[in-house]
């Protein structure tokens, strides 16, 4: 909550500057924004209440056994790959940081290059931070 309100002064104060550099640019630009905002809201909802329905029905135990049992670095493992195929809260590193599920609407709106870039370094990432977060190898 502190970083998302910390994130928001930063737009906004962005947004600002902007603003008084050039108006109709600015204008412009927060009408794009709001325009794929409109278009992506409807999607991400939907894929938000299908993982909901997927995950209402899981057992915790199944979600335990697919990602390795006991083994905790398997678990990482496995939890990244799983979620960066899906999108499964369960797997939140991966969940925001990775997504193969969204790849064609992150191509869509941000190019190939970036994208395919963006999730290879995101998933390093989220090993790493998986395996820093308590995984003893």
């Amino acid at each position: 909550m502190i970083a998302a309100t910390a994130l928001l002064r930063v737009a906004i104060a962005a947004s600002f500057i902007s603003f008084k550099q050039d108006k109709r640019k600015t204008k412009e630009s927060l009408v794009g924004g709001m325009n794929i905002a409109k278009g992506t809201v409807p999607e991400i909802m939907g894929i938000m209440a299908l993982v909901s329905l997927v995950l209402a029905f899981l057992p915790t135990e199944t979600v335990r056994k697919v990602l390795g049992g006991d083994s905790e670095v398997l678990s990482a493992i496995y939890g990244a790959l799983i979620g960066t195929v899906t999108i499964i809260p369960a797997f939140i590193t991966t969940l925001t940081m990775v997504g193969f599920a969204t790849l064609p609407l992150e191509i869509e709106h941000f190019g190939k290059k970036f994208t395919l870039t963006r999730n290879a370094l995101s998933l390093i990432a989220a090993l790493g931070i998986t395996l820093g977060m308590g995984v003893s190898i």
